[in-house]
């Protein structure tokens, strides 16, 4: 079974949503995020910008393909399991990765229940993310190619035929293209290359 080479993504952060229920507000928020880095600084904003409000809950996850997933669910104070997993399901249900999603709440003075937080922690998710651009993106490899000016045309033959985008080249006495491949060619592109003579071929990839 070939894996799965494409992902889904947001292009951008999604407009602010609003879900209301017994006085309690909840801003959803849906932001691209490819670090974890890219989280803090996302949360740090909006702590600022609404800086009285109660709880700041969030659910993101990181990575292209399942096996290198990094997720994290934060209740931030709410009864455990009300907010972040809510959050997060919504993730999963709309398919979507390198995404984070902040729920903040406003307490208007009436508790509200786990089963009440869970509703409204999942819907202001799920309507952030209905605010949003998903597309589809490909997981790709990168390679490098290097070789000697003289081999030029054994290389631009194999490039054209397999109609290979070429993202960066050097074309002098020594010469080296760097090339991005769908994660279902990269091994038999990379084997195509790694058995012609005089012609090298590495993984750029981490």
């Amino acid at each position: 079974m070939t894996e799965k080479d494409i992902y889904k993504t947001i292009t951008k952060a999604s407009p602010e949503v609003l879900f209301k229920d017994k006085n309690s507000k909840f801003f959803g928020y849906a932001f691209p995020v490819t670090t974890e880095e890219d989280v803090k600084s996302h949360l740090e904003t909006l702590k600022k910008e609404h800086h009285q409000a109660r709880h700041w809950c969030y659910a993101y996850q990181i990575g292209k393909s399942k096996k290198d997933y990094t997720y994290r669910a934060n209740d931030d104070g709410e009864p455990n399991n009300s907010a972040g997993m809510p959050i997060y399901g919504q993730i999963q249900s709309f398919e979507v990765t390198n995404v984070l999603i902040v729920v903040v709440r406003y307490f208007g003075g009436v508790k509200l229940g786990v089963s009440g937080l869970i509703n409204a922690y999942r819907t202001s998710a799920q309507m952030a993310l209905e605010a949003s651009k998903i597309i589809s993106k490909t997981i790709n490899f990168e390679y490098a190619i290097t070789f000697d000016y003289k081999n030029m045309n054994k290389v631009m033959r194999i490039v054209k035929e397999k109609n290979l985008n070429v993202i960066n080249q050097t074309l002098e006495l020594s010469c080296e293209l760097i090339i991005s491949v769908r994660l279902k060619e990269a091994t038999s592109i990379f084997e195509i290359f790694d058995r012609l003579y005089e012609i090298e071929i590495k993984t750029l990839n981490d």
